[in-house]
């Protein structure tokens, strides 16, 4: 299995982050990246290859582009009012007002950010298309006759919708790679979500589609981030009406009742028998991550793969989150070990 990989991740880096009241170091950071390489090299899991260049066409295809002509060009406009510092919002739109755009950059943070886990820095923007880049090689390794490959995204993508970013993601790199395939003629495309947070912004995306099937396993939105949406009856609308399945389980879900989530997951995406299929991969649904809440153990990852492989469908792995950090690398990489065993 090839493995998609950029240095320009590092673009996106910060020492601390605010996180439920208080500045604390940041869990997102580069170094998780580094050591899934690292052991996607120990276990001499294949190939590892930088990312092609797609420009922003297949971006355009899933996210606004008022959005996207944000996102490119925020550092520029904050820096030249506050100076070169991490950019954070200064408000958000109260309901009920009319969001007309302004001239000043923390504002315009407000329309588009929906935390504070995710600054503009001046390398955003290059780390973000770059996630992207290597998402789309993915996609292209795959519909040149590749079994899989692992996209190892950084930033990751999952909680960034059509207009907006948060939860360390600013474009959504599964959904962009989705929208490829189905570019390229695969006429079905399935998104399974493993990730221990809701995947958000790929349900925002496909939610009114029926040619791409999204299914998250994921925490209890009454607990868990993102909070207002990840629901068991939110199943799509209109033509996407049934395409849309979440699968939330409570706070201390051990593998027993994430497995059994993880088939009803694997049935629905038999029965939509799609083309192509793209697996948001994070492992943060770890009993020893920081910020989440889910009881899976290191032994449990080779049996996620093995099973995702029954599917026996051309599968992309994109990676997403995982912050216990000594663990990221070995979890991830045993996920598609696993995946590699059972598909011989």
């Amino acid at each position: 299995m090839k493995t998609i990989f950029s240095d320009l991740h590092a673009l996106q880096s910060v020492d601390t982050e605010f996180y439920r009241g208080r500045w604390v170091d940041a869990f997102e950071i580069p170094r998780r990246a580094e050591l899934v390489l690292d052991e996607v090299k120990r276990a001499n899991l294949g190939p590892v290859v930088g990312p092609d260049s797609f420009g922003t066409a297949p971006l355009l295809a899933v996210h606004d582009a008022a959005f996207l002509r944000f996102l490119e060009t925020a550092w520029e406009a904050w820096a030249a009012e506050v100076g070169p510092i991490p950019a954070y919002p200064n408000i958000w739109p109260p309901r009920r007002t009319r969001m007309i755009p302004t001239v000043r950059p923390g504002a315009e943070l407000g329309r588009y950010a929906v935390d504070m886990s995710s600054p503009v820095l001046e390398g955003t923007w290059k780390a973000a298309r770059a996630a992207a880049d290597c998402a789309l090689t993915g996609a292209r390794l795959i519909d040149g006759g590749e079994a899989a490959a692992f996209a190892l995204c950084r930033p990751p993508g999952h909680h960034a919708g059509r207009d907006y970013f948060g939860g360390y993601c600013f474009l959504n790199n599964a959904a962009i790679a989705a929208q490829a395939f189905r570019d390229g003629g695969a006429a079905r495309v399935a998104v399974l979500d493993i990730d221990y947070h809701h995947g958000n912004g790929t349900q925002d995306i496909f939610y009114g589609r029926g040619d791409v099937l999204t299914v998250s396993i994921h925490g209890d939105p009454v607990q868990e981030y993102p909070y207002y949406i990840g629901f068991a009856d939110e199943t799509g609308e209109g033509e996407g009406e049934g395409f849309n399945l979440n699968l939330p389980l409570p706070w201390g879900a051990d593998f027993a009742a994430w497995s059994g989530a993880l088939d009803q997951g694997i049935d629905r995406i038999r029965a939509f028998a799609p083309d192509r299929l793209v697996v948001s991969l994070g492992v943060d649904t770890f009993e020893e991550d920081p910020i989440s809440h889910f009881r899976l153990t290191g032994g449990d990852y080779p049996q996620i793969g093995r099973r995702i492989a029954a599917l026996n469908l051309p599968t992309l792995f994109v990676m997403e989150g995982g912050y216990a950090i000594e663990a990221v690398g070995v979890n991830a990489v045993n996920v598609l070990k696993g995946f590699e065993a059972a598909r011989g």
